[in-house]
């Protein structure tokens, strides 16, 4: 007869009390809370954040994808219509011009990303053009991090040396699991050696800094199954790891009803599998940082933790705490310091407002005071773990203990199952709480309903 131990209670009680739906907090207020925007009011924005003179981080969409991979939350276009790309160029290339007439183009980008979709669905010649695009309206920083991500099925050393050539410092890859069954079930099938061939050409290049994504929570996954994943990954020496926790949201991603649901770990192997990859990656020497990303200890993200600088934004953990984020292409969201703008999702409406003449926004958020502060508690309880109350109070003139009376009486019960602790006029998250940092936050967060809302996902 099975028998469950009183440790394995006490685990299944947190599972069911923790569990629930909550944003991933890359903003605050997340991107559910935007409203209709227009051109003018983003204007207006933009205007705000030129007088404030702080520098550029820039991120660029480029949607498109061969395949479908069945996990994905991303936004993305598959095709394998070359000619879409061509037409989206040439309008990226519009908006890229348009809106460089309203920010202040001697602000310096200390920032750069392309992301999507598959950014190396690009020929060589397109990345080359959109390179020369943007460097003709944007001047880069002498150490700006410019970073891609890429498909590695799609890849060659060729691609890789020219990225590197262009000024590229930084390249991601998505690994997710090298399990074949789990591989064949998400319909991401990348064999072993062609990851270890493809880290090996990064690392030929030159590049200053390697990630690669892990996913934990995908069909057939166990927590033995993940660990040699987890043990191939140390192999490969990346210099940065992020381990998501998969966000299994049919209703909002379609393509997620692909996967045999059936097929999905429990919430209590999952918590197992997040724990044991924390304690591998520790392991190994690697550094946690933040909710799902570890990096190695003389990475700039784990200095930047050390001294609580770490920030949190729309491209994850960033070293650039005063850089105002300008998305460009189809979906992307811009974060500025009081307000956020996301793109028209759609390519029709797209191009419509590129043709325009207009900023193509369509949804957006301004920040009032209040929400402005509940940010920096919520990113520096997600970025650093702690949270000390002093210096919120020196920098909004608050009192911090009646500010957020209601919160801090709501976080006891927390305290009382091991998450944080408070006290000496700071609020510390446990180990344990690192696995549940999201269930922390959202405390402070006063736009989320706290329960049911099926567009979030889960913790655990």
């Amino acid at each position: 007869m099975f028998t469950v131990t009183s440790q394995e209670e006490a685990q299944i009680d947190l599972i069911k009390k923790y569990n629930k739906n909550a944003p991933r907090y890359t903003s605050y207020p997340p991107a559910t809370e935007f409203h209709d925007v227009d051109h003018d009011q983003w204007a207006k924005a933009i205007a705000r954040s030129n007088a404030r003179q702080t520098p550029l981080s820039l991120y660029f969409h480029l949607p498109f994808c061969q395949s479908a991979c069945y996990f994905c939350g991303c936004n993305v276009i598959v095709t394998n219509n070359k000619n879409m790309a061509i037409t989206y160029l040439e309008y990226l290339a519009k908006e890229i011009e348009q809106t460089s007439q309203l920010i202040d183009r001697t602000r310096p980008v200390t920032q750069l990303h392309w992301g999507g979709g598959t950014p190396n669905y690009l020929t060589l010649d397109q990345v080359e053009k959109l390179w020369e695009q943007i460097n003709k309206y944007y001047h880069f920083a002498d150490n700006a991090e410019i970073s891609i991500e890429v498909n590695p099925r799609y890849i060659d050393r060729n691609y890789i040396f020219l990225l590197k050539s262009l000024g590229f410092n930084r390249i991601s890859f998505g690994i997710q699991d090298f399990n074949p069954q789990v591989q064949e079930a998400i319909n991401r099938v990348q064999p072993e050696a062609l990851l270890f061939q493809v880290m090996e050409w990064v690392r030929e290049a030159g590049f200053a800094s390697v990630n690669v994504d892990l996913i934990y929570g995908l069909p057939y996954q166990t927590l033995a199954t993940f660990q040699e994943t987890i043990e191939k990954t140390i192999q490969l020496n990346p210099d940065r790891i992020a381990v998501f926790n998969f966000a299994y949201v049919p209703g909002v991603k379609p393509v997620q009803k692909r996967i045999d649901a059936s097929k999905l770990p429990s919430p209590a192997e999952k918590l197992d599998i997040s724990e044991m990859c924390g304690h591998k990656l520790t392991e190994s020497g690697y550094v946690c940082i933040g909710m799902d990303h570890f990096a190695k200890p003389d990475d700039e993200l784990a200095i930047a933790q050390r001294e609580y600088k770490l920030k949190r934004n729309f491209q994850g953990y960033t070293t650039q705490p005063n850089a105002e984020l300008f998305g460009f292409g189809l979906t992307s969201i811009s974060m500025l310091h009081d307000a956020y703008g996301q793109n028209h999702k759609h390519l029709k409406e797209y191009y419509q407002a590129v043709d325009s003449g207009l900023i193509p926004i369509t949804k957006g958020f301004d920040l009032t005071q209040d929400d402005v502060i509940r940010r920096d508690v919520i990113m520096q309880i997600m970025s650093n773990f702690r949270l000390d109350f002093a210096e919120i109070e020196e920098k909004y003139n608050i009192d911090f203990a009646s500010y957020f009376a209601t919160e801090l009486a709501g976080l006891l019960p927390m305290q009382d199952d091991g998450l944080l602790e408070i006290k000496q006029g700071r609020l510390q998250v446990t180990p344990l709480g690192r696995l549940l940092v999201r269930n922390i936050a959202v405390a402070f967060d006063t736009h989320i309903l706290k329960e049911g809302n099926r567009t979030l996902s889960k913790t655990i």
